[in-house]
């Protein structure tokens, strides 16, 4: 079984950073690619980025693309999105990802654990 615990949220002016941390435990981290993901209120949730295993390839939606970093610690087991630029339009709970999957990373079906979510709430 794998658990994965998220921290980082909160409430942030526009134009303002946060770190999200996703720490994972239960199984070898490195044989997991991980992503975030994000769900606003009525809305889907939606793909954010992902990084590989090795932490070699990096994978963007565009509405973050330039303004939000994904990066991984396999010594620590944990992920991280540094998120930069922020706007009231990324307001929503984050979550954190694991998949066994190296392809079609963005789609949440590849996924098979979850965190239980951050929010990030960004004033305007």
């Amino acid at each position: 079984q794998v658990q994965l615990v998220e921290s980082g949220g909160g409430l942030v002016q526009a134009g303002g950073s946060l770190r999200l941390s996703c720490a994972v435990s239960g199984r070898t981290f490195s044989m997991y690619t991980m992503g975030w993901f994000r769900q606003a209120p009525g809305k889907e949730r939606e793909f954010v980025a992902a990084i590989s295993r090795t932490g070699g390839s990096e994978y963007y939606a565009s509405p973050v693309k330039g303004r939000f970093t994904i990066s991984r610690d396999n010594a620590k087991s944990t992920v991280f999105l540094q998120m930069n630029s922020l706007k009231p339009e990324d307001t929503s709970v984050y979550y954190c990802a694991a998949s066994e999957f190296t392809y079609n990373i963005n789609s949440r079906i590849r996924y098979g654990y979850w965190g239980q979510g951050t929010q990030v709430t960004v004033s305007s």
